[in-house]
């Protein structure tokens, strides 16, 4: 018995932030972070208005259910425009040219650099006196 697949699902990533989307077409955009709207679990609009850009590039109409752990709230906000940008390629490949001209399908990989031993931080040198 075999079942037909109603969603289309990727990962994202930003530093230490993943976030596993799940897109189901509808008529209307609507997205659920970690069981609330969108509206409620980022704290900012920009980071709403960054987690849709991809869906409002390519004008789709879906309703988004996202997974999301580790990092901040901006960090989180990248990792699933990442992960809907994926989707979205995924679904429609003509999509992928406009997606990655904007940037939405690069894995940023900037992260914080690990503290060396004999250092103070990752590059921070102990303070040095002449007498």
């Amino acid at each position: 018995m075999a079942t037909k697949l109603t969603y289309t699902e990727a990962v994202g990533r930003r530093k230490t932030a993943t976030a596993r989307v799940r897109l189901v077409p509808a008529k209307t955009s609507s997205m659920v972070v970690n069981g609330k709207t969108a509206e409620e679990y980022f704290p900012l609009p920009g980071m709403v208005k960054t987690a849709f850009s991809p869906l409002q590039a390519t004008g789709s109409a879906y309703s988004v259910s996202v997974r999301v752990s580790g990092g901040g709230h901006k960090s989180q906000a990248t990792a699933v425009r990442h992960a809907i940008s994926r989707v979205l390629t995924e679904i429609t490949p003509e999509f992928r040219k406009d997606l990655k001209q904007r940037g939405f399908l690069k894995r940023d990989p900037r992260a914080k650099e690990r503290k060396k031993f004999g250092l103070k931080g990752a590059r921070r040198a102990p303070q040095w006196s002449k007498r």
